[in-house]
Formats: C-alpha cells, sequence, structure tokens
C-alpha cells in the first residue's frame, strides 16, 4: 500500500466520525472502524461514514465463534465491501477457513494473535506459558495454512513471522510516534520502525484522533515514513 497509516476511528458518534475522516483522509492510507462504532451503530453506522470516501476500509470485528456462524457474519458484513475484515486465529483452522470461503474476493481476511494490551505475564494467566512471539509464529502458522491473507500482531513479532511468510499481509497496531503515550498498548514502536520490521499496515489511533490537529498529525506521522 502506497501509504500504510490507517487511522483508528474509535468514537461512538456518527458525525464526529465523519468529521475526522475528512480532515484526515488526504494524509492516511485507510480507515479503521472497530467494536465500538459498530456496536452503537452497525453497517449503517459504516456506511455513513465511509459515504463519498475512496479510502480502503478496515473492519475490525475480531469474529470468534463457531465456523458456521462467522461465515454468516462475514457474509452479512459483504455489502459493506471492507478491504480488511479481522477475526480470531484462536477460532481455530475450520473456523478460518470459512471466514475466508465466505469473504468477497477482494477483502483481505485478516487473523488477531496476540492482542497489543497483552504481554507474557498476562498470556500466562491465560494458560500460554510461552510468550508473545512464540504464540503469534504458532497462530500465524494456522492462519496461513487456512488460507488467510495475513495476521494482525504487535511490531515485535511482525519481523519473525515474516520471515517465514514472505507475501502475508502483516496488520500492525501498537505504533506509537517517539514520545507518544502508550495508552494501553503494552508492546510499542515507532511507525517507521514498525514498518521497517515488515508492517504493511500500521494502525494508528490516538496520536492523531486525540491530537489538537488530527489532519496535521496524521500529515507529521506520514511524513516520517
Amino acid at each position: 500500500m502506497s501509504n500504510p497509516v490507517f487511522v483508528a476511528v474509535d468514537t461512538p458518534d456518527v458525525a464526529a466520525a465523519r468529521a475526522l475522516v475528512a480532515a484526515v483522509a488526504p494524509h492516511v492510507g485507510g480507515v479503521k472502524l472497530g467494536l465500538e462504532f459498530f456496536c452503537a451503530h452497525g453497517p449503517a453506522g459504516i456506511a455513513a461514514v465511509m459515504e463519498g470516501q475512496s479510502l480502503p476500509l478496515f473492519l475490525d470485528l475480531k469474529l470468534h465463534d463457531i465456523p458456521n456462524t462467522v461465515a454468516g457474519a462475514v457474509r452479512s458484513l459483504a455489502p459493506l465491501a471492507p478491504s480488511i475484515l479481522t477475526v480470531h486465529a484462536a477460532g481455530g483452522h475450520a473456523m478460518l477457513a470459512a471466514a475466508r470461503a465466505a469473504a468477497l474476493p477482494g477483502t483481505h481476511v485478516v487473523a488477531v494473535t496476540v492482542l497489543t494490551s497483552l504481554d507474557d505475564a498476562d498470556l500466562l494467566s491465560a494458560g500460554v506459558p510461552d510468550g508473545a512471539a512464540t504464540q503469534a509464529a504458532r497462530l500465524a502458522r494456522l492462519t496461513r495454512g487456512a488460507g488467510l491473507n495475513g495476521i494482525v500482531c504487535s511490531p515485535h513479532e511482525v519481523a519473525a513471522v515474516k520471515a517465514e511468510w514472505a507475501d502475508g499481509l502483516f496488520v500492525v497496531p501498537g505504533v506509537r510516534p517517539a514520545g507518544s503515550d502508550a495508552g494501553d498498548q503494552k508492546r510499542v514502536m515507532t511507525p517507521a520502525e514498525a514498518l521497517k520490521a515488515g508492517a504493511g499496515v500500521l494502525v494508528i489511533g490516538r496520536p492523531i484522533t486525540a491530537a489538537a490537529d488530527p489532519a496535521a498529525a496524521a500529515a507529521a506521522i506520514a511524513a516520517s515514513l
């Protein structure tokens, strides 16, 4: 992608989301809308925000259920024509394959490996003893075997996974410009570092959306790349 920055528009307000997207559109490569917005407004709200925009839509719903239910959900989302759609890799091979089979040909289905809000201690408490890097690599292999387009992982895991999956699409949250507050993200890098490590899509939210001038913030991040 010519501009790998996808702005994470995490607000339940349709008007605010539309205004933000309009402001940053010249400086980003796509728009990510997730659970907070989707639960508030559903597909109609997504369509309202993207109306008149040519930017790709990243629909970050992290679907995770039995294969038949996930496949049905993916088909239901088809009218929105997302460029990228997320599922959870932990759903297993059958669920992942069902999601891919149900998606439109132009939709990149990517699987979330380890959330960037988790560190090794969090994983240990959830019964995963060998750390984020090992778990991300394990789930990446599962995802690739199920025929998906790529994964979501932190910038700290992307280089190792890309070494095994050269043509995968690596969607990387946990990206913060130097000096930014990490917030609830625990495994972070700067945009330039993440891109150098192998990220294909950089998901950036609050450093843009919470800035006094979101358009200027987005432009500065794009320029840093």
